[in-house]
């Protein structure tokens, strides 16, 4: 019988045979996918569609030991991730998108954690620079053990300096709800220093001794939001992005008035309808900063989804949206 060393170096060499040259596109651009067109039973169904993926490997304590790819997205169900069916709702369909642990990876075996990433990838250039890109997804829980955990990520590196990560935004998706939900990361390209940098927008799972470790993922959209460094503003108020967001189970509002005045900040659901008040009456002038802890105004717990903020002054009113998860 192979050791396990010898396991490990055939499973990486048989995957650097099988490595295709890979190259992010030319520039940030929109993407959308249900995986409805795309071939449940194709093996290269997610890889045509410019899915990669790559693998780290650490110890038990968390200490690096080697990591492998980027390699075309596999569709067979063994490692990262695969095109599942019947797992939606009325806004799935039929498809969706399954990710979980690279299981081919035979240091499961040895108790190390096998951390593997399912990922787009795009190259940012000068017309990106200035901008705000939004990834919106829904998400529902597949099979997960603890202590297996799951997560979701907008993440810049820098070819030139080894690879380097130079912007991460996360969220945990370990305890992602059993129906589905909505969910939103955005990041601001503000920095002409990313030119040339990669961008990618992905899901992670981490996992060892092959425990489960899967989500499923549907209606990805990845879209120009806004413009960067530029928080939503008009003369004399600015409403800046919430934080943490998503979040769970407080998050802060931070929004600034050249002069004192009456300010209503109130939180509404996708329906419109006002969930709670967090502001109303005379807020001093400068940078002020009011937190939502997740309640309604009549004291109960806000369901898990995506909500809208809304901050009404005397020069007008501005808005921003964020997400509740649990």
């Amino acid at each position: 019988m192979k050791s396990r060393a010898a396991l490990r170096s055939a499973v990486l060499n048989l995957a650097l045979a099988c490595l295709i040259p890979l190259a992010a596109s030319a520039t940030v651009v929109s993407y959308s996918q249900d995986f409805e067109s795309l071939a449940q039973t194709g093996l290269t169904s997610l890889s045509d569609d410019g899915w990669l993926v790559y693998g780290n490997v650490f110890t038990p304590l968390g200490a690096y030991i080697y990591g492998y790819g980027a390699f075309p997205a596999p569709n067979d169900g063994s490692g990262f991730c695969q095109i599942d069916t019947l797992q939606g709702g009325v806004e799935q369909g039929e498809k969706q998108l399954a990710v979980f642990s690279d299981y081919n990876n035979v240091d499961h075996a040895a108790g190390n954690l096998i951390e593997s990433n399912v990922f787009q990838e795009m190259t940012i250039d000068s017309t990106n620079v200035g901008t705000v890109w939004t990834f919106a997804f829904d998400a529902k829980m597949g099979l997960l053990q603890s202590p297996s955990t799951a997560g979701v990520y907008i993440k810049t590196l820098n070819p030139k300096a080894g690879y380097a990560t130079t912007n991460l935004i996360t969220a945990d998706m370990t305890n992602t709800p059993t129906t589905w939900m909505g969910y939103t990361l955005s990041i601001a390209l503000g920095d002409s220093n990313l030119i040339g940098q990669l961008l990618q927008i992905g899901f992670t799972n981490t996992a060892t001794l092959y425990q489960p470790s899967g989500i499923f993922y549907d209606n990805i959209n990845f879209y120009q939001s806004g413009a960067a460094g530029i928080p939503v503003a008009m003369p004399g108020v600015e409403l800046r992005p919430n934080y943490p967001n998503p979040f769970n189970p407080i998050t802060t509002i931070v929004f600034r008035l050249e002069q004192s005045g009456p300010v209503e900040l109130a939180v509404y659901d996708v329906a419109g309808r006002r969930v709670a008040v967090l502001a109303d009456g005379i807020m001093p002038a400068g940078v002020n900063e009011v937190q939502w802890n997740g309640k309604t105004t009549g004291g109960g717990v806000a369901a898990a989804g995506r909500y809208g903020y809304v901050l009404r002054t005397a020069a007008g009113t501005l808005s921003r949206s964020m997400t509740l998860v649990k």
